[in-house]
């Protein structure tokens, strides 16, 4: 049984997905994916499901109707992994803004004691490619943002590359996880730290997608920029066992 499984959400990535599965499944590792699909409209899930047979057990979907949020996309596929005793998993987006080949990083990151590691974009300065200077402007004073409000020590709050140890998912009660934008991202990297367990950043080169369509909005900017604040007085209330 392989001990890593990538899960990407998707909605609509026809252009991206069969490139990203090639892609995962052509690095030296032997990674399994899991993809989460909201119902895409565009066909997204039957681009999967046509690959499954060329990748018989090592490519799954899981379908759900409707667009349902990236938080709870991920909480689903952290339950369906942990039920399979993959040991190490990982988030990763579908438009390749994450080059799947930083995958092997993360891992290495978590063989070498992490318990949770980062894809972060500005630990090393700011290494965005194709943003819009107010595009990222907002994402990196998000994170100054974060850290002034919880504390944390984390460069890249808001980062969606991120690859878990099972025991670290196992920990965290993924029930009482709430948000389900950027603040989903947020959130489960202060609960991580607040269970005692280590983070580390590792430096990746983010890239904008050049195919496909964003699924940013102000909607979930203004989640995570109130949710934080929310975040922030729940946990004065709330009891963290040690990891």
């Amino acid at each position: 049984m392989p001990d890593s499984v990538v899960i990407i959400p998707t909605y609509n990535e026809k252009e991206n997905i069969e490139r990203m599965i090639r892609k995962v499944f052509s690095l030296p590792h032997d990674f399994h994916v899991l993809v989460i699909d909201d119902g895409s409209p565009d066909g997204t899930q039957v681009i999967v499901k046509d690959l499954q047979p060329e990748f018989d057990g090592r490519l799954f979907i899981e379908e759900r109707a409707g667009k349902q949020g990236l938080g709870t996309a991920y909480i689903h596929g952290f339950k369906w992994a942990i039920a399979r005793h993959y040991d190490y998993i990982f988030e990763m987006d579908a438009d390749f803004s994450h080059n799947p080949e930083d995958l092997l990083k993360l891992r290495q990151a978590c063989i070498d004691g992490a318990d949770a590691a980062i894809g972060s974009r500005y630990v090393t300065g700011v290494n965005v490619v194709n943003w819009p200077m107010s595009r990222v402007l907002m994402s990196y004073f998000a994170s100054v943002y974060v850290r002034f409000i919880t504390g944390m020590r984390v460069q890249d709050a808001t980062a969606g590359f991120m690859c878990y140890k099972r025991r670290v998912l196992e920990t965290v009660r993924l029930d009482k996880i709430k948000f389900v934008g950027y603040a989903f991202q947020i959130e489960m990297k202060y609960t991580t730290l607040k269970h005692g367990f280590k983070l580390v950043e590792v430096p990746i080169i983010f890239t904008d997608r050049t195919a496909g369509t964003s699924k940013m909005s102000t909607r979930i900017f203004r989640e995570a920029f109130l949710g934080v604040i929310q975040m922030k007085i729940n946990s004065i209330f709330r009891k963290y066992p040690e990891g």
